[in-house]
């Protein structure tokens, strides 16, 4: 018992100098040694084996395995809002959905961003400038924009949808042998559960407002003349979307199924293993050159571009290499095998049991990447035999792991949620409730939802 209070005094300690903006990448590894100091059998003068072994030993690993999505993904997404076909794709849909529909229009441009490739961050700095217009204009309130954001960036998208590139649905693939389109009836259905509940909510609140006589609100706007100047067509800004989603599919499902893998046994490895990230990252590759192709005479300096986004690849992989390298030091502790078995003794059901496993642990460490990879480097050999002796497939369990990433994940000191936040000038008295209906409340609900009806078909 004083073991969990002291790892709850830890989570608490790292979630509080998260939410007052404290970089993880400084506070993991000093909250981590803490906690061993605290709670930890070890004598204490064994501080610095958890730090170089233990903790440098996760965060090493989940850079080796992931730093390729990272950085194709950040350059492919700078290249996107370079040659403004991020804008572009912004622009389309919310011109054509027309002023009645602010909040379906840029859920749809977010949706499509994220679907694309584009970075949680890079599509809240590209949707922004265009939401705050469109709202200005709908006199809808401002303090709704980030909810929205989140409802198109945060969820569906992001873990749900099959196909998506975005991380939280690439790292299941390494623990079961799946591809990204993994589960797709699952995640089709979940997909359009959270989309439909996102928009009534937030169409509630818009209605609500109005009904309030609240509008826009008293915010100041600057005008931009050069903006829409030499926006590419929408035909040529979807195009490298496209790309990676076609050549993400044939090599998933056509190209390595037909090659031999037994070359990988040295490794230990095996194709299944890695054939689903290779698949990502060959694709955002064949996009990112495909863009460099068609613009190279546009680009005032391209070596420029390209550094720019490999730098902005850095703090996200760090800031999740951090929170998987406490994660690290946590699973090493006697309290994390007492949690684990807490959780476990929950349910003899895998589904129901991995759900909840990731949903917590994403939570404690406010990252939906960081905290599925914790989980799955400890639990995913329990998962994958107890689905074995029920006969539920690997593609269900990885549908499952990427859905239940996405729920307590966005809790206040989550750091797209404090970005999100600072772009749009807003705080979390201000805005905070619907990201929290719409990227917290909402996909758990529907995943508690699915994790039910794939236990009654397939248990």
């Amino acid at each position: 018992m004083i073991s969990i209070i002291g790892l709850i005094l830890s989570l608490s300690l790292i979630i509080f100098l998260a939410y007052k903006g404290y970089s993880t990448i400084i506070t993991a590894p000093l909250v981590a040694l803490l906690t061993v100091f605290l709670i930890g059998e070890d004598t204490n003068t064994q501080l610095m084996v958890h730090y170089t072994e233990v903790y440098m030993g996760g965060f090493a690993n989940f850079v080796k395995n992931y730093f390729p999505i990272f950085l194709t993904g950040a350059i492919f997404a700078k290249l996107m809002e370079e040659t403004l076909y991020a804008k572009s794709i912004a622009n389309f849909i919310t011109k054509n959905l027309g002023k009645n529909k602010t909040i379906l229009a840029v859920v749809f441009a977010g949706a499509l961003l994220t679907y694309g490739g584009v970075s949680l961050f890079t599509v809240a700095f590209v949707l922004y400038p265009i939401a705050n217009v469109l709202f200005k204009e709908s006199d809808i309130p401002k303090r709704l924009i980030p909810g929205t954001i989140a409802l198109g960036s945060f969820t569906f998208t992001m873990t749900a949808l099959p196909g998506t590139p975005e991380i939280q649905n690439v790292i299941p693939m390494r623990y079961f042998g799946t591809d990204t389109f993994a589960a797709p009836l699952i995640g089709i259905i979940a997909s359009v559960l959270m989309l439909l509940l996102g928009i009534v909510w937030l169409t509630y609140r818009v209605r609500k407002a109005h009904a309030n006589l609240e509008g826009y609100g008293n915010h100041h706007i600057e005008d931009n003349p050069n903006e829409n100047k030499n926006i590419p067509s929408i035909f040529l800004a979807v195009t490298p979307i496209l790309i990676i989603f076609l050549s993400n599919l044939f090599f998933s499902k056509i190209f390595y199924q037909l090659i031999d893998g037994s070359y990988l046994s040295k490794y230990n490895l095996s194709l299944d293993n890695v054939s689903g990230t290779w698949s990502v990252i060959i694709s955002i590759v064949i996009s990112t050159l495909f863009i460099i192709i068609t613009n190279f005479g546009k680009f005032s300096n391209l070596n420029k571009v390209l550094n720019e986004g490999i730098s902005n690849s850095f703090l996200p992989l760090l800031s999740s290499s951090a929170i998987v390298g406490y994660g690290s030091v946590i699973k090493s502790l006697p309290v994390f095998i007492a949690l684990q078995s807490m959780i476990l003794n929950v349910s003899s059901n895998p589904i129901i049991s991995e759900a909840l496993s990731v949903n917590i642990i994403c939570g404690i460490t406010a990252s939906a990447s960081g905290g599925l990879t914790i989980t799955l480097d400890a639990l995913s050999s329990t998962f994958i035999a107890m689905s074995q002796s029920l006969n539920i497939s690997p593609e269900i369990m990885h549908r499952i792991a990427a859905l239940a990433s996405g729920g307590l994940d966005t809790l206040p000191h989550n750091g797209a949620v404090i970005t999100t936040l600072a772009i749009c000038s807003l705080t979390h008295k201000d805005s905070y409730k619907d990201i929290f209906i719409t990227s917290v409340v909402i996909p758990i609900l529907v995943t508690a939802l699915v994790v039910i009806t794939a236990s009654i078909l397939y248990t």
